[in-house]
């Protein structure tokens, strides 16, 4: 247990907002209506990986916010050998973003666990998220009361793992960094992110991979209670 834990920071995508499910959802919805010939099934297991790697590239600053939401489509049509026009990616692009934030399936245990931390520290978020759909998200799914201060990379003018978002982060909730402690699905972004800027982390290990021994992780949210 931490006992010097005053401050606790969480990601958004992947760690509390269900952002696979959520995501389906969206897709299923464009292409029911718009492209019928294209099984969301099939489009979604190419998607998946191409958008984490599109995200890590936008991560590290190697491709821009318009880019990112371009190629991810781009590369996963292409991956299917389907013909798209960018109109219709662009069209896609607007669309998915504005049905996704609809959507607010949370990870099982949220609720209850943000519930169990209100009362015992102060709740933040750190995300690398666009500014007005990180919002979006946050309101529709009911989760703004939980947090003091939310963190995005828009404000910060850096993203994760940038130890800068965290500096921003922790000055904006006026915490101290030993008190503080950062709890997220991505070993590189988040969990190394906050280590590496000198607060304590909890690795989000739903998918359970294979993490470093020396990392603290939990598979299921509610399990933060061993360690807060």
């Amino acid at each position: 247990m931490h006992t010097n834990i005053t401050d606790i920071f969480f990601d958004l995508d992947h760690t509390l907002w269900d952002f696979d499910r959520n995501s389906e959802m969206a897709f299923n919805r464009i292409f029911k209506s718009k492209f019928p010939e294209i099984k969301c099934q099939d489009f979604i297991q190419k998607y998946i990986p191409i958008n984490q790697a599109c995200w890590k590239l936008y991560q590290n600053d190697a491709i821009t916010h318009l880019e990112l939401r371009y190629n991810r489509l781009k590369f996963s049509f292409d991956a299917l050998n389907i013909v798209i026009s960018d109109a219709d990616i662009d069209q896609i692009a607007n669309d998915y973003i504005e049905f996704l934030t609809e959507n607010n399936h949370l990870f099982d245990g949220t609720i209850e666990i943000l519930d169990y931390l209100k009362s015992k520290y102060k709740l933040h978020i750190i995300t690398n998220g666009f500014a007005t759909v990180q919002e979006k998200k946050i309101n529709n799914a009911a989760l703004r009361d939980y947090f003091t201060t939310i963190t995005n990379s828009e404000l910060a003018g850096v993203k994760k793992p940038n130890s800068i978002i965290f500096d921003y982060a922790i000055n904006s909730a006026n915490a101290s960094k030993e008190n503080c402690i950062m709890i997220g699905d991505c070993l590189d972004a988040d969990v190394n992110g906050a280590l590496n800027a000198g607060l304590d982390a909890i690795f989000f290990n739903d998918k359970k991979i294979q993490a470093p021994e020396n990392i603290k992780q939990v598979n299921h949210l509610l399990e933060l209670k061993k360690y807060l």
